[in-house]
């Protein structure tokens, strides 16, 4: 079979109206991959940077799939979080991007979003806290299901991801 490793790690998010951020991610692949090794979940620490500066992860990524086609290549979705002085956990935004298809060295910005939901909602949001939040995740990647949502941008999470691919010429795999 066909193989892909995606080593990397999770850097940091920035561009957030919040410090005190942590993030909580998956990777999702189609039914003809295998995940062979690593942790398709994971979520990074909480990072305080100061005013200005970047939220710091350097969240290990390590995965090691097995294909028989590209169809349902992998994507990571995130979740960021804000957690407030009481220890409340506020959600920050939704984001995804696909894994890059070529060899090499990859610097990915990935922009997030979050759900407004209606008036008495963004009302509640307001004096109580918390927000909307999606029911189902498969909303984030699915573009046909998420236009139907109200959303306000939020910011960028940022990865670093060595792909190698392995056998794809030999299992005719063709990218």
């Amino acid at each position: 079979m066909a193989e892909l490793h995606i080593i990397g790690q999770l850097v940091g998010a920035k561009d957030y109206p919040a410090a005190s951020l942590f993030c909580r991610w998956s990777a999702v692949a189609g039914g003809a991959w295998e995940r062979l090794q690593g942790e398709a979940t994971g979520q990074t620490q909480v990072d305080n940077p100061n005013d200005g500066e970047m939220a710091k992860w350097a969240h290990p990524i390590d995965l090691h799939y097995a294909t028989k086609g590209i169809q349902g290549w992998p994507k990571l979705h995130f979740q960021v979080w804000h957690q407030d002085g009481y220890g409340r956990s506020e959600l920050y935004g939704y984001g995804f991007c696909h894994v890059p298809t070529s060899p090499g060295e990859h610097r990915i910005e990935c922009v997030t979003w979050r759900p407004t939901g209606n008036l008495a909602e963004q009302a509640r949001s307001y004096f109580v806290g918390g927000g909307a939040q999606v029911l189902s995740l498969d909303v984030v990647h699915t573009a046909s299901e998420r236009s139907f949502l109200r959303t306000q941008a939020m910011g960028t999470v940022i990865l670093e991801l060595g792909i190698i691919t392995r056998n794809f010429e030999k299992f005719g795999v063709e990218m």
